[in-house]
């Protein structure tokens, strides 16, 4: 008698178990639909991948021309991603750093108006100067003439001075005032991996 009390206590003690969620047709049909809408995750993703978007660069070194029979083809340029990896190896680390540099010498935070004077130091003479040079540099590593790179910079420079401002100013803002000044070729870096696929579509 006293073990069937015990067993009985036992049991009592014990929680039952969790009963499982019952989904009717229709809320099954409901949630169907609704995954249905959804777009594919990794596409969304896709577009905004830093390697979709290197890949754009490759693309756009390329050149369409038309074949014989009149259908056009591109010839991909294997040799532009090797002059971009000279050129920001080469000139865009090594100046960025100096120049950033010189702004905390120039322009220390004592100064009024520092952070102000600092963007425009960037935006109207650093950027202006530095894209130039970037369209006279690769003008060289790919062997082309003056007279090629004067038709280049008439032809692009305008509009992508203008997409400089709009793009990397806010960004330029926030790296000179507020990133570490060892830090800031960096975050630089990463902004130009999207900015560097812009300037291989404009000089094709």
């Amino acid at each position: 008698m006293e073990r069937f009390d015990r067993v009985k206590a036992d049991n009592a003690c014990r929680e039952p178990p969790c009963p499982r969620p019952c989904f009717s047709s229709s809320t099954s049909a409901a949630v169907l639909a609704f995954a249905k809408e959804i777009p594919d995750s990794h596409k969304v993703c896709d577009q905004w991948n830093p390697l979709c978007l290197g890949k754009s660069a490759l693309s756009s070194t390329g050149e369409t021309k038309k074949s014989k029979d009149g259908s056009s083809k591109k010839d991909i340029d294997f040799m532009g991603p090797g002059r971009f990896a000279i050129y920001g190896l080469c000139v865009t680390g090594p100046l960025s750093h100096y120049f950033y540099q010189l702004i905390e010498l120039l322009l220390p935070t004592t100064v009024p108006y520092c952070m102000l004077k600092r963007l425009l130091l960037d935006r109207l003479i650093f950027a202006p100067a530095f894209l130039l040079l970037f369209f006279f540099i690769m003008n060289i590593l790919e062997g082309r003439t003056f007279s090629a790179f004067q038709g280049k910079v008439r032809a692009g420079y305008w509009p992508a001075l203008k997409m400089n401002w709009k793009v990397w100013t806010p960004f330029q803002f926030i790296n000179i005032n507020y990133v570490p000044v060892q830090f800031r070729v960096l975050f630089a870096n990463l902004v130009a991996l999207f900015w560097y696929a812009y300037l291989a579509s404009v000089r094709k």
